[in-house]
């Protein structure tokens, strides 16, 4: 019986040796694993305009309200509202008959006063011959005189009365003052109308156009502080416009205003762009997004967005270096290009920055990097482009094949 048990015990002892022998196996392995698979991109510089995205206003560059200048009654409309008009077109017309008359009437006046005049000038000279003579007394000269200055005042005063009635009949027709798109008309014709009443029409101008936005003074600082170059020249900078749709105006403006005030209410300054409208996209009172960028670009350092972690105080990016080993880069970024991040300060081109696998890696980790081939813009695939960031292979195996091609090999 104690044989027994003995040799239980034996049997039970081997086998609890046996599975701690089997459970050390997998951890050896685990111990002895891989490093991490990780794909990395190279570091390097491509053209990069910044820019900044603001809310802005479309706004005319004039915008005139028509009024009438006499009164009488609207006898035609010459235009259909919504019509684009010319400086100098005829837009309405106020009935005439009352305002000839005037003009007759003073016409006759001058004429009379004209008449007048020329006869106290025969007058005065003939009595001025007699009163050598002692033939008239002088003081029938003075009167003379005095009659014949009385109607040259007389004929000005007919002949500016006739100049101011010219005038008003000029007032009945009214013409445009500027090009643009006329609005709805507020009288129609057959109303009474008059220097008092309301604009008969507003015509707004549509090419150029501005645009309006305001920036917060610590952006415009920013704005000036990005167009410094270091030969002392100033970046030059252009406004793209982008509708709520998403699409982008086909035409670049100028800045030319920026207000000398701060609205205290809002601690922003106006600024003013200037853009063409020929197709006449943009509209007076429209809601746009303001793209204020580099005219040329830059040269610049540019990583992947998802390889930008945030850390304590900011962001961070994690490198290998050339001992496949990981280590944590602090950076300082920039504004977004694409999908990429434009980085300020923390690397040079040649890094390898990890941009995926990142929850894989940690600093002072051995890795396996897999280099990644950077994606291109949306921008360049929509045009048939292709990316900016090519290796040397690339560009020597697309040679090859463009050979291939001419050659009919590669068909």
């Amino acid at each position: 019986m104690a044989s027994a048990i003995a040799k239980v015990w034996c049997t039970g002892v081997a086998i609890l040796l046996l599975a701690g022998c089997g459970e050390q196996k997998p951890a050896q392995q685990a111990q002895a694993a891989p490093p991490a698979a990780v794909g990395v991109q190279t570091i390097i510089e491509r053209p990069v305009a910044q820019g900044q995205e603001f809310i802005g206003r479309v706004e005319s560059i004039s915008r005139v309200d028509i009024l009438a200048r006499v009164e009488g009654f609207l006898e035609a409309q010459h235009f259909r509202e919504g019509q684009e008009v010319k400086k100098g077109d005829l837009l309405f017309t106020i009935e005439k008959d009352m305002f000839k008359a005037q003009v007759d009437q003073f016409e006759a006046q001058v004429a009379a006063a004209q008449a007048n005049l020329a006869n106290a000038e025969i007058q005065y000279q003939r009595d001025l011959a007699l009163v050598k003579n002692q033939n008239v007394p002088q003081s029938t000269v003075d009167k003379d005189k005095a009659a014949r200055d009385a109607g040259k005042a007389q004929v000005l005063l007919t002949q500016a009365q006739l100049e101011q009635a010219q005038i008003n009949l000029g007032y009945t027709d009214i013409y445009a003052p500027v090009d643009g798109k006329i609005g709805a008309t507020n009288y129609d014709v057959g109303n009474l109308v008059s220097p008092a009443s309301k604009p008969l029409v507003t015509v707004v101008t549509q090419d150029p156009m501005y645009v309006t936005f305001p920036v917060a003074q610590t952006e415009l600082m920013k704005i000036r502080e990005d167009r410094q170059q270091e030969d002392g020249t100033l970046t030059k900078i252009e406004f793209v416009i982008r509708f709520p749709d998403g699409s982008t105006y086909p035409h670049a403006g100028r800045w030319d205003f920026t207000s000398p005030q701060v609205d205290q209410q809002t601690d922003t300054v106006e600024m003013r762009a200037t853009l063409p409208n020929p197709e006449r996209k943009l509209i007076d009172g429209q809601y746009v997004k303001v793209i204020l960028r580099e005219r040329k670009p830059q040269s610049r350092v540019v990583v992947p967005q998802a390889a930008v972690q945030t850390a304590q105080g900011g962001s961070q990016v994690l490198i290998v270096d050339k001992d496949n080993k990981v280590a944590a880069r602090v950076v300082e970024l920039g504004q977004t290009a694409g999908s990429d991040y434009i980085i300020v300060k923390g690397l040079k081109p040649g890094e390898r920055v990890i941009v995926d696998g990142i929850q894989k890696a940690k600093p002072g980790q051995i890795v396996q990097p897999t280099e990644v081939k950077p994606q291109p813009d949306f921008k360049e695939q929509e045009q048939g482009g292709e990316p900016e960031n090519k290796t040397p292979e690339d560009k020597s195996q697309a040679d090859k094949t463009q050979g291939d091609k001419a050659k009919g090999v590669g068909q």
